[in-house]
C-alpha cells in the first residue's frame, strides 16, 4: 500500500512545487517538439537530391576543339574512339545549386605495342572557358606501360547563380570537358584508344545561393554548345530551400521564447501564502 502511494504522488506532485514540476514538464515537451520540427525541417532543406543518373548512353563521339564538342547531359555515358595524342571534347549544361562530379576513363592500347608509361590530364572549363580548379578528384593520372586503363574524376565547386566580376566562380552555363595525354612517348603517338566519360550532379540547395543572379547562362552563342541546356530547363525562379531554413528558424526562435517564458514566469502565489498576505 505503501509503495502505491509513494507512485501516485509521484505522478501527481503535490504541494508547493507541484504545479512548478507540471510547467516544467509541458516546457520540456514543447522544447523537444520544436526541435523535432525544426530538425526535420533542416534535413528537408540540407540533404542532397542527386540529378537523374541513369545508365543511359550518349554521344559515340567526341569533338576536338571548344566549338565542336560534343553536347553531353547529366547522367549519359559518352564514349569516343581517338588516337593518342587528339584532344576530346564534351560540353554540358550545369546550373545553379549544382555540384557537378566528371568522370573519365581510358582504355589503353595493348601493352606490347607501347613504349612508355602515359599521362592523361581532365580539364573542365565553364562557358567563358576559364578552367575551373577541382575541389577533389584524380584530375590528372599515370597509367603503367602495362597497364590496360587509366580513371580520372574531378568534383567542381557548386555552381552559382552569381558573383562579382573579378571572382572565379562557377556560374550557371555550358561546361567544357577536355580530356587528353599530356606526357607519352613519341613512338606511341597515334595509337587507338577508347575514352568513356560521365557527369553526374548532386543539388547542394540552398546553403551555396548567391543574393545576385545572371540574367542568362553563360552559353556560347555559337557553336555546338549555342543551344545546350538541361533537360528541365534553366532555373530562373526565387524559390530556394533557403526560405526553408529562415521559416524553421523563425519558428524554433517563437517556441523557445514562449518556452522560456512559461519556464521562468513561476507558477504564481505559492498555495500557502494567503491572499491578503
Amino acid at each position: 500500500m505503501s509503495a502505491l502511494r509513494r507512485e501516485r504522488n509521484d505522478a501527481h506532485p503535490t504541494g508547493p512545487a507541484g504545479p512548478r514540476v507540471r510547467h516544467a514538464r509541458r516546457v520540456r515537451r514543447a522544447l523537444t517538439a520544436a526541435l523535432l520540427v525544426g530538425g526535420g525541417l533542416f534535413g528537408v532543406a540540407a540533404s542532397p537530391s542527386p540529378s537523374p543518373s541513369g545508365s543511359a548512353e550518349g554521344p559515340t563521339e567526341a569533338g576536338t576543339a571548344f566549338r565542336t564538342a560534343t553536347p553531353l547531359q547529366l547522367g549519359e555515358g559518352g564514349t569516343a574512339d581517338a588516337s593518342t595524342g587528339d584532344y576530346l571534347y564534351w560540353v554540358l549544361p550545369l546550373d545553379s545549386g549544382q555540384r557537378a562530379t566528371v568522370r573519365a576513363s581510358v582504355t589503353l592500347p595493348a601493352a606490347a605495342g607501347r613504349h612508355s608509361a602515359s599521362t592523361w590530364q581532365l580539364d573542365v572549363y565553364d562557358g567563358l572557358r576559364r578552367r575551373q580548379p577541382c575541389m577533389y578528384g584524380t584530375q590528372t593520372g599515370t597509367a603503367a606501360k602495362d597497364a590496360a586503363t587509366v580513371d580520372l574524376s574531378c568534383t567542381l565547386r557548386p555552381v552559382r547563380s552569381g558573383a562579382d566580376q573579378w571572382a572565379n566562380d562557377p556560374l550557371p552555363g555550358a561546361y567544357y570537358l577536355r580530356l587528353t595525354v599530356t606526357d607519352l612517348a613519341p613512338e606511341d603517338l597515334g595509337q587507338p584508344v577508347r575514352a568513356r566519360v560521365r557527369a553526374e550532379a548532386q543539388d547542394v540547395g540552398g546553403a551555396y545561393a548567391a543574393d545576385n543572379a545572371l540574367a542568362v547562362p553563360l552559353v556560347p552563342g555559337a557553336g555546338t554548345a549555342s543551344a545546350i541546356a538541361p533537360a528541365d530547363g534553366w532555373s530562373g525562379t526565387w524559390w530556394s530551400d533557403r526560405w526553408l531554413w529562415t521559416a524553421a528558424g523563425g519558428l524554433l526562435a517563437a517556441l523557445a521564447g514562449i518556452g522560456g517564458y512559461r519556464l521562468t514566469r513561476g507558477a504564481g502565489r505559492p498555495a500557502r501564502v494567503p491572499p491578503t498576505a
